[in-house]
């Protein structure tokens, strides 16, 4: 219905990010909110509206890439938006489509939420129908200001995301030496995660 909303950014939190739209605000889940920090520029937010009959939602993604495999994602028996915004939030669409390809359980079952049962279910709904996904993305270069708060939000956009205190306390011990942006953080908290 919506192809994509642009506009600068608002608000950023761990679940959503607000765009402003021509003076009208829309509330768009992300995979990792914090790589949209607000900024004057405007951003392109490629959108899924997701309705059921209690709710409705927009997700919203980088690029056409990511958003399909979202879409994808959803029509798996097991796999909700929470979870499918889980897993397309680990950045890294060609290892997820070679763990799925080569049905790797033990790589599939690293995601919050996605145990042996949704991992198999996975690969037999998906395997062989992810080759369409090619990479179109949108470049953005938003760097922020570095600090310790940007490990926090990671942290907090890692329990958005659904990961357990535990595992996100492990993660934040190997990267509390490190200085990066929030978004960095996100990605190698995620990347450690999926080892």
């Amino acid at each position: 219905m919506i192809e994509f909303v642009k506009g600068p950014v608002a608000y950023v939190c761990a679940e959503y990010i607000t765009l402003d739209v021509s003076g009208v605000g829309y509330k768009v889940h992300v995979p990792n909110p914090f790589f949209y920090r607000e900024q004057d520029e405007h951003v392109i937010v490629f959108t899924h509206h997701y309705v059921r009959e209690d709710q409705q939602m927009l997700y919203g993604f980088r690029s056409r890439r990511e958003r399909e495999l979202f879409n994808k994602l959803l029509s798996v028996s097991g796999i909700g938006p929470k979870g499918a915004l889980a897993i397309v939030a680990s950045g890294d669409i060609d290892a997820l489509i070679d763990a799925i390809e080569t049905e790797n359980e033990k790589y599939l079952t690293k995601f919050p939420g996605v145990g042996k049962k949704t991992a198999k279910q996975m690969a037999l709904d998906l395997k062989g129908k992810l080759s369409e996904l090619a990479p179109d993305y949108v470049p953005n270069e938003g760097l922020f200001a570095q600090g310790a708060s940007e490990l926090d939000e990671a942290c907090e956009a890692l329990v958005a995301l659904g990961y357990s205190e535990r595992e996100i306390a492990k993660v934040r011990k190997a990267l509390s030496g490190e200085i990066l942006t929030t978004d960095a953080y996100i990605k190698r908290a995620l990347q450690l995660l999926l080892k």
